[in-house]
Protein backbone atom coordinates (compact mmCIF):
# COMPACT_ATOMS: atom_id res chain seq x y z
CA UNK A 1 0.00 0.00 0.00
CA UNK A 2 1.53 3.46 -0.78
CA UNK A 3 0.97 6.63 1.12
CA UNK A 4 0.45 10.11 -0.13
CA UNK A 5 0.67 13.41 2.33
CA UNK A 6 -0.11 16.66 1.37
CA UNK A 7 0.77 19.69 3.27
CA UNK A 8 0.35 23.40 3.51
CA UNK A 9 -1.39 26.48 5.03
CA UNK A 10 -5.43 26.67 4.42
CA UNK A 11 -6.45 27.88 1.29
CA UNK A 12 -3.49 25.96 -0.27
CA UNK A 13 -4.83 23.85 -2.56
CA UNK A 14 -4.65 20.16 -0.27
CA UNK A 15 -8.37 19.41 -1.43
CA UNK A 16 -7.66 20.22 -5.04
CA UNK A 17 -4.86 18.66 -5.16
CA UNK A 18 -6.27 15.01 -3.49
CA UNK A 19 -8.55 14.96 -5.88
CA UNK A 20 -6.55 15.37 -9.17
CA UNK A 21 -4.85 12.46 -7.72
CA UNK A 22 -7.72 10.17 -6.79
CA UNK A 23 -8.23 10.95 -10.49
CA UNK A 24 -5.16 9.33 -11.41
CA UNK A 25 -4.97 6.20 -9.30
CA UNK A 26 -7.17 3.06 -8.82
CA UNK A 27 -8.58 2.33 -5.35
CA UNK A 28 -7.90 5.07 -3.48
CA UNK A 29 -8.90 6.67 -0.50
CA UNK A 30 -8.32 10.25 1.36
CA UNK A 31 -8.30 10.74 4.86
CA UNK A 32 -8.73 14.74 5.95
CA UNK A 33 -7.22 15.76 9.02
CA UNK A 34 -10.00 18.69 9.00
CA UNK A 35 -12.48 15.80 9.89
CA UNK A 36 -10.50 14.84 13.43
CA UNK A 37 -11.09 18.04 15.59
CA UNK A 38 -11.51 16.77 19.01
CA UNK A 39 -15.16 17.52 20.41
CA UNK A 40 -17.04 17.81 23.97
CA UNK A 41 -16.89 20.26 26.65
CA UNK A 42 -13.32 20.61 27.12
CA UNK A 43 -12.89 20.81 23.09
CA UNK A 44 -15.61 23.65 23.18
CA UNK A 45 -14.19 25.21 25.87
CA UNK A 46 -10.84 25.23 24.70
CA UNK A 47 -12.00 26.74 21.44
CA UNK A 48 -13.03 30.06 22.80
CA UNK A 49 -10.54 30.27 25.11
CA UNK A 50 -6.97 29.45 22.66
CA UNK A 51 -5.96 31.96 19.82
CA UNK A 52 -5.85 29.68 16.82
CA UNK A 53 -6.98 26.73 18.44
CA UNK A 54 -8.20 24.38 15.53
CA UNK A 55 -4.64 25.56 13.79
CA UNK A 56 -2.93 24.00 16.98
CA UNK A 57 -1.90 20.33 17.23
CA UNK A 58 -4.08 20.27 21.05
CA UNK A 59 -7.16 20.22 18.70
CA UNK A 60 -6.41 17.44 16.71
CA UNK A 61 -7.40 14.20 17.71
CA UNK A 62 -4.73 11.98 17.03
CA UNK A 63 -6.14 9.00 18.08
CA UNK A 64 -9.08 8.77 16.70
CA UNK A 65 -7.28 9.08 13.06
CA UNK A 66 -4.31 7.13 13.89
CA UNK A 67 -6.97 4.15 14.78
CA UNK A 68 -8.65 4.56 11.22
CA UNK A 69 -5.21 4.88 9.55
CA UNK A 70 -4.08 1.78 11.07
CA UNK A 71 -7.24 -0.52 10.11
CA UNK A 72 -6.82 0.86 6.96
CA UNK A 73 -3.25 -0.47 6.62
CA UNK A 74 -3.78 -3.63 8.19
CA UNK A 75 -7.24 -4.68 6.53
CA UNK A 76 -6.90 -2.72 2.90
CA UNK A 77 -10.44 -1.54 3.42
CA UNK A 78 -12.62 1.44 5.26
CA UNK A 79 -15.61 1.10 7.27
CA UNK A 80 -16.43 4.44 7.64
CA UNK A 81 -16.00 8.44 6.34
CA UNK A 82 -16.10 11.13 9.21
CA UNK A 83 -17.25 15.16 8.51
CA UNK A 84 -16.41 17.64 11.53
CA UNK A 85 -19.23 19.96 11.57
CA UNK A 86 -18.03 23.40 12.16
CA UNK A 87 -21.13 24.62 13.15
CA UNK A 88 -22.13 21.95 16.10
CA UNK A 89 -18.41 20.72 16.81
CA UNK A 90 -19.10 17.69 16.10
CA UNK A 91 -17.80 14.68 14.13
CA UNK A 92 -20.33 13.04 12.25
CA UNK A 93 -19.17 9.48 11.47
CA UNK A 94 -20.99 7.80 8.05
CA UNK A 95 -20.88 4.21 7.33
CA UNK A 96 -19.14 4.01 3.81
CA UNK A 97 -17.40 0.87 3.04
CA UNK A 98 -14.15 1.15 0.71
CA UNK A 99 -12.61 -2.52 -0.46
CA UNK A 100 -9.19 -2.92 -1.90
CA UNK A 101 -7.41 0.27 -0.78
CA UNK A 102 -4.42 0.70 -2.36
CA UNK A 103 -3.31 4.48 -2.32
CA UNK A 104 -4.21 6.13 1.16
CA UNK A 105 -3.78 10.28 0.79
CA UNK A 106 -3.56 11.81 4.09
CA UNK A 107 -3.86 15.75 3.78
CA UNK A 108 -4.57 18.55 6.09
CA UNK A 109 -2.61 21.20 8.40
CA UNK A 110 -2.01 17.90 10.47
CA UNK A 111 -0.11 16.24 7.38
CA UNK A 112 3.38 16.87 7.78
CA UNK A 113 3.19 15.84 11.84
CA UNK A 114 1.69 13.06 11.68
CA UNK A 115 3.39 11.68 8.57
CA UNK A 116 6.72 12.33 11.35
CA UNK A 117 5.40 9.87 13.20
CA UNK A 118 5.55 6.76 10.54
CA UNK A 119 9.73 6.17 11.42
CA UNK A 120 9.58 3.00 9.03
CA UNK A 121 7.54 3.68 6.18
CA UNK A 122 8.31 5.44 2.60
CA UNK A 123 5.66 8.14 1.37
CA UNK A 124 5.39 10.68 -1.18
CA UNK A 125 5.45 14.01 -0.07
CA UNK A 126 3.44 17.15 -1.54
CA UNK A 127 4.43 20.62 0.25
CA UNK A 128 2.31 23.05 -0.86
CA UNK A 129 3.57 26.47 -1.41
CA UNK A 130 1.19 29.02 -2.31
CA UNK A 131 1.03 32.40 -3.01
CA UNK A 132 -0.20 34.04 0.86
CA UNK A 133 -2.71 36.55 -0.94
CA UNK A 134 -4.05 33.47 -3.00
CA UNK A 135 -4.60 31.07 0.03
CA UNK A 136 -6.17 34.13 2.02
CA UNK A 137 -8.41 35.05 -1.04
CA UNK A 138 -9.79 31.19 -0.96
CA UNK A 139 -9.93 30.53 3.24
CA UNK A 140 -12.14 34.24 3.25
CA UNK A 141 -14.81 32.77 0.38
CA UNK A 142 -15.13 29.41 2.13
CA UNK A 143 -15.60 30.49 5.76
CA UNK A 144 -17.76 33.32 4.85
CA UNK A 145 -19.72 30.72 2.68
CA UNK A 146 -19.59 27.59 4.63
CA UNK A 147 -18.52 28.36 8.04
CA UNK A 148 -20.38 31.45 8.65
CA UNK A 149 -17.49 33.40 9.62
CA UNK A 150 -17.87 37.43 8.68
CA UNK A 151 -14.90 38.20 6.18
CA UNK A 152 -12.86 40.62 8.64
CA UNK A 153 -13.28 37.34 11.26
CA UNK A 154 -12.26 34.57 8.38
CA UNK A 155 -9.19 37.19 7.46
CA UNK A 156 -8.07 37.67 10.80
CA UNK A 157 -8.28 33.80 11.43
CA UNK A 158 -6.71 33.25 7.81
CA UNK A 159 -3.59 35.45 9.28
CA UNK A 160 -3.28 33.48 12.44
CA UNK A 161 -3.77 30.41 11.15
CA UNK A 162 -0.88 31.07 8.21
CA UNK A 163 1.66 32.15 11.06
CA UNK A 164 0.52 29.09 13.09
CA UNK A 165 1.26 26.78 10.28
CA UNK A 166 4.52 27.77 9.38
CA UNK A 167 5.74 28.23 13.34
CA UNK A 168 4.96 24.70 14.59
CA UNK A 169 6.39 23.27 11.34
CA UNK A 170 9.72 25.26 10.67
CA UNK A 171 11.58 22.31 12.39
CA UNK A 172 9.66 19.44 10.99
CA UNK A 173 11.52 17.56 8.37
CA UNK A 174 10.19 14.94 6.38
CA UNK A 175 12.53 11.23 6.85
CA UNK A 176 15.21 10.55 4.38
CA UNK A 177 14.48 8.03 1.71
CA UNK A 178 10.94 10.31 1.03
CA UNK A 179 9.57 11.29 -2.66
CA UNK A 180 9.21 15.16 -1.67
CA UNK A 181 7.55 17.77 -3.85
CA UNK A 182 7.11 21.07 -3.53
CA UNK A 183 4.40 22.97 -5.35
CA UNK A 184 3.58 26.44 -6.24
CA UNK A 185 1.41 28.15 -8.72
CA UNK A 186 3.97 27.56 -11.63
CA UNK A 187 4.41 24.07 -11.18
CA UNK A 188 2.76 21.56 -13.91
CA UNK A 189 1.07 18.98 -11.01
CA UNK A 190 -0.28 16.99 -14.17
CA UNK A 191 2.85 16.22 -15.16
CA UNK A 192 4.34 15.08 -11.88
CA UNK A 193 1.18 13.33 -11.37
CA UNK A 194 1.35 11.36 -14.99
CA UNK A 195 5.35 10.32 -14.09
CA UNK A 196 3.77 8.97 -10.67
CA UNK A 197 1.06 7.31 -11.39
CA UNK A 198 0.95 6.29 -14.51
CA UNK A 199 -0.84 2.76 -15.72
Amino acid sequence: MKLIFISGPSGSGKTNLSDKIMEKVKNGIVLRTDNYYKTGLISNLLSKSINGYFDRSISFNYKLFKNDFDFIIKNGTSKNERFYNFENKTIENFFKETKNINFVIIEGIFAKEFSSTLLNTNYYFFELKINKDECKKRVVQRDFKDRGKSKIQAENDFIKSWNIYYEKLKNKRIKKNTEEYIITEKTKINQILEKLFKS
